[in-house]
């Protein structure tokens, strides 16, 4: 990509997946492609700010519990709730059985029904249960777990805007980003964020090399399953199922995280 497409890419990402005062200024398949590529990069920033939190409960002499909760707060302060909310109706869509428009209107309804609220529960105690396990262990692999996590998050969507995963509808923001990213940029930037995670990891010790990288591919893994059946499901894509395919993400990258 030239600068000037990085540039829209990035206030694409963050004007979109963030809360933070970043005007988009473009809202093409060109800014929308750009913006997905640099999703990761969102992450990265949601991350830091969520370890900053944890951080600095920690060195006012709260406990890792506290920290934990306040952590896995921060990312759905900066998202208004978007990605759980679009888990909730990516539950109660899947869980209603009924066939593909049906389901996706019940997506498309203001309220959360059984499967959302049983979803949301679970995931939000998995993953404040998984961060305080890193605060316990340290502060610095409580850091790890926060910006690991919410990377691997953001790097679920740029795989699943990749080239060949369709709409399901024709509007919204699944259809403005869904097919925008060609394979191989998916890919590499996977590649990197990989990288990177092992890199940050390295920083704690050998095992935590290993264990931020495994990290990110479970991630990566355990959200394709879910974009996957979402497919086949719904017919293709919708803003609800990325939001769902970021909280599948960074909750089992926080799970790995806290293993053994």
């Amino acid at each position: 990509m030239s600068a000037t497409p990085v540039s829209h890419g990035l206030r694409f990402a963050f004007g979109t997946l963030t809360v933070l005062p970043v005007g988009v200024t473009r809202w093409d398949r060109e800014a929308a492609r750009a913006g997905m590529l640099c999703a990761p990069v969102a992450g990265v920033v949601v991350g830091a700010g969520a370890a900053l939190v944890g951080v600095a409960l920690l060195a006012m002499g709260a406990g890792p519990l506290l920290a934990a909760v306040a952590t896995a707060a921060v990312p759905a302060a900066l998202t208004r709730g978007l990605h759980l909310d679009g888990l909730a109706d990516t539950a109660d869509g899947l869980g209603s059985g009924r066939p593909a428009p049906d389901a996706l209107r019940i997506m498309k309804q203001s309220d959360i029904g059984p499967f959302g609220v049983i979803t949301l529960l679970l995931v939000l105690l998995a993953q404040v249960a998984a961060l305080f396990q890193a605060y316990e262990s340290s502060w610095q692999r409580g850091v790890l777990a926060a910006v690991v996590s919410a990377t691997a998050a953001r790097l679920a969507l740029t795989l699943a805007a990749r080239t060949g995963v369709p709409p399901a509808r024709p509007e919204g923001l699944g259809a403005a980003v869904a097919g925008t990213v060609p394979v191989r940029g998916a890919l590499l930037v996977a590649l990197a964020v990989t990288a990177a995670a092992a890199g940050a990891g390295a920083l704690l010790g050998t095992y935590d090399l290993v264990r931020a990288a495994v990290a990110v591919v479970a991630a990566c893994a355990a959200a394709e399953l879910l974009l996957r059946h979402c497919t086949r499901r719904f017919g293709g894509v919708t803003g609800d199922v990325f939001g769902g395919l970021a909280e599948t993400a960074a909750t089992t990258a926080l799970v790995v995280l806290c293993l053994g």
